[in-house]
């Protein structure tokens, strides 16, 4: 089958503002998701803390913690990975907000019962991968739903400091929640970060409840089927759009994982307890906040060169974090990584979101949504079982160097991706 090539469809210039980094706060309907999102994510972030720490700690040894975070994420992988597509599809087609609520209160009750199971001393690592590929299929639902409704909140001009200022709702409280979750950890059990989760979430649930709810952005109905096919072809013949998402596939599957490897890494590589394991987290968040900071500010300018440095520098970063047995080193090699993985990350969501068309949109982000919920605690099941074998330190610089490597090829083989 022929596939036919899109033109790339680059927007006209959008009418010039006066702005700056928080001008989008004056749209009221972004505001309060914003806020909410910022409350929740202090909890998500505490609970990703204490679950990582958990997993370690019932590993036992190296070896085996490497390999059950990489089946944490393979639990967390699957669900994204088979439930985007649809997800898309209910996006476009769905009333969002209603979406909201059902994915926010679903993600308080699981972030409950492992509270409860925490708690009562019951928690093992079939409950942990059991209830986090629950957590995984209800954010399948959530992310596409959420980020293609920002677009509708403000202004076209401000999406590209809307959606960086949505990073930060995310990132800011990375630097708070894990150091918070290391010394709750240490004083009273992982219980309390999972209890904290379960409450922090329902204020963006309190937020939906203030704000205006979207249409559906789709204009003709399509069953299932060719709604999903129709996001893939759009995407596939899209000269920009394709090589974004294959950007993507591989960065997520071979360097973004250190995330989910810093238990392992603090514990095996630069020897840290719980409280060294939130400061790792947090000097990447800290990172991730300056990342989500230039997205705001550089908005849809230059975005492909900023998106093709931010990835060639995040790639860079995790190979030299292979090197790294210091751990005042790490932290400042993890600033670095966070910086440039939440600028190629806002750079490819700007991207996908000012060159899809309105009808597509909610399909553009599930695929974004598939990749970074699933490819992600893929990728760290494919590190953590090569780290297994040869060494967590060599697995993040084989993973950094190929990365770079096809970075630079995909950019310098695209000239239409250079000028965008």
């Amino acid at each position: 089958m022929t596939i036919t090539r899109s033109p790339v469809a680059i927007e006209a210039a959008p009418p010039r503002r006066r702005s700056h980094v928080l001008a989008t706060f004056a749209f009221g309907d972004f505001r309060l998701l914003w806020s909410g999102l910022l409350i929740s994510n202090l909890g998500t972030w505490m609970q990703f803390t204490a679950l990582g720490y958990a997993v370690v700690q019932l590993a036992g040894s190296a070896k085996l913690a490497s390999l059950d975070v990489g089946i944490l994420g393979a639990c967390n992988a699957v669900p994204a990975l088979l439930l985007s597509p649809v997800a898309g599809v209910v996006a476009d087609r769905y009333p969002r907000r209603r979406v909201l609520f059902v994915t926010n209160v679903t993600t308080s009750v699981v972030a409950l019962s492992l509270a409860i199971l925490a708690s009562a001393h019951h928690l093992g690592l079939w409950n942990i991968f059991v209830l986090s590929s629950l957590r995984s299929a209800t954010q399948s639902f959530d992310a596409p739903a959420r980020q293609s409704w920002v677009p509708l909140l403000v202004p076209r001009e401000f999406l590209g400091n809307a959606i960086g200022l949505n990073s930060i709702a995310f990132n800011a409280p990375s630097v708070l929640g894990p150091p918070l979750a290391g010394l709750l950890i240490l004083s009273t059990g992982i219980a309390a970060s999972f209890y904290v989760n379960a409450f922090a979430t329902l204020a963006v649930v309190l937020a939906l409840a203030f704000m205006k709810p979207p249409a559906p952005s789709s204009a003709a109905p399509q069953n299932l089927a060719a709604a999903i096919a129709a996001g893939i072809r759009f995407l596939a013949g899209h000269t920009v759009l394709r090589p974004i998402v294959l950007m993507l596939v591989v960065t997520c599957a071979l360097v973004r994982p250190y995330s989910q490897l810093l238990p392992a890494y603090a514990a095996h590589v630069v020897h840290v307890d719980a409280r060294g394991l939130g400061l790792l987290f947090a000097a990447s968040g800290f990172g991730a906040i300056l990342g989500s900071t230039v997205t705001a500010i550089v908005g849809s300018r230059r975005r492909g060169t900023v998106w093709f440095v931010s990835a060639a520098g995040m790639s860079l970063g995790v190979f030299l974090l292979g090197f790294v047995h210091s751990y005042a080193v790490a932290l400042v090699v993890l600033v670095g990584i966070g910086l440039c993985v939440l600028s190629f990350a806002g750079s490819s969501n700007v991207l996908l979101q000012t060159l899809s068309p309105d009808h597509m949109r909610g399909r553009a982000i599930s695929v974004f949504s598939m990749i970074i919920l699933g490819v992600v605690p893929l990728g760290s099941l494919l590190l953590g079982s090569l780290a297994s074998m040869i060494g967590l330190p060599l697995a993040l610089t084989g993973g950094g160097a190929a990365s770079l490597v096809l970075a630079v090829a995909v950019f310098l083989r695209n000239a239409e991706l250079q000028r965008v």
